[in-house]
């Protein structure tokens, strides 16, 4: 009788991890204000706002610093 929907968006359908700006900092052993001159720069990992807060995934994270590794 119940019918399952399953979500095809991108965002609604990963079980990707979501980390706050903080927990990014904190692994790129970098200060907090670097990551907000990224973002007003436009040059920092893809963001979400989510309510008044900003969120990143893994994925988005990774694939940002695999756009910057030097081979």
């Amino acid at each position: 009788m119940y019918e399952q929907v399953v979500a095809t968006d991108s965002i609604a359908a990963t079980t990707d991890e979501w980390l706050t700006p903080k927990e990014i900092c904190s692994l790129l052993q970098i200060p907090e204000q670097t990551f907000y001159q990224w973002r007003a720069k436009g040059v920092g990992p893809h963001a979400y706002r989510i309510g008044r807060h900003l969120r990143v995934t893994r994925q988005d994270l990774n694939a940002w610093l695999a756009q910057r590794s030097e081979s």
